[in-house]
């Protein structure tokens, strides 16, 4: 396999651009720019958490391209069982005082770290994981406010738009390889079975004590798990 990893616009070590609208479409235009440039064919997307929209889309569009799609803890469309992390369901909710906890980040960045390192914390089961990766992530998280801030905005409009294209994952024939941490509170094992059920071609393995982080608690599992489901071993 020929790995790439890249950082969608706004997020990661990317270019900032600001104002700029971030949402699912500029991440699928991200996606497709890697794939176009580099010339992909047999395209196996490793989607976690907010890539997981842009993704399947892509894969929806281009099934003759996509070799499998690999879902780590990550969402779609509204299911039963979706749980929005507090600080998600904070930023994604119109609100007097989300605007103005936005303006005051958008001037200081102090408080919105703290913020988001309480958040993180929760997101593991491995504490010497937790320690190692909280604190890279919180540094990181000021640079990041632009594309977060736009992309929770429209976090309830981008599932509920995906409700009409759930038929179109029931018809998907590649195979999807659902591998979630088990203890993540937030998209959890029954977002996990609601996936299973929703591509017929896949299979679903719930890694114990991992959480949110499934290829950060347990990288050795998941690891082997998709080179196994890859037919790589």
């Amino acid at each position: 396999y020929h790995v790439v990893t890249f950082d969608f616009l706004g997020w990661g070590l990317s270019d900032k651009p600001n104002p700029f609208v971030y949402n699912v479409a500029s991440q699928r235009a991200d996606l497709e720019a890697v794939v176009q440039q580099l010339k992909l064919n047999k395209v196996v997307l490793v989607l976690h958490d907010l890539s997981g929209q842009s993704g399947i889309d892509w894969a929806l569009d281009n099934e003759v391209q996509t070799s499998a799609l690999v879902l780590l803890n990550t969402y779609y469309s509204p299911m039963p069982s979706l749980v929005a992390p507090g600080a998600i369901q904070f930023y994604a909710t119109p609100s007097i005082f989300r605007d103005i906890a936005v303006w005051g980040a958008t001037k200081s960045g102090g408080g919105f770290q703290g913020g988001v390192g309480s958040q993180l914390a929760r997101f593991y089961s491995n504490a010497k994981i937790r320690d190692a990766f909280t604190p890279i992530i919180t540094h990181n998280s000021v640079n990041i406010r632009p594309a977060f801030f736009s992309s929770t905005s429209v976090l309830w409009q981008e599932l509920e738009a995906r409700r009409a294209k759930v038929p179109r994952l029931q018809q998907f024939k590649k195979p999807v390889h659902i591998v979630f941490g088990a203890d993540d509170p937030y998209l959890n094992s029954g977002v996990a079975a609601e996936f299973k059920r929703l591509f017929s071609a896949s299979s679903l393995q719930l890694v114990p004590q991992a959480g949110h982080y499934v290829q950060l608690d347990n990288a050795e599992e998941v690891g082997r798990i998709l080179l196994t489901k890859l037919n790589v071993l």
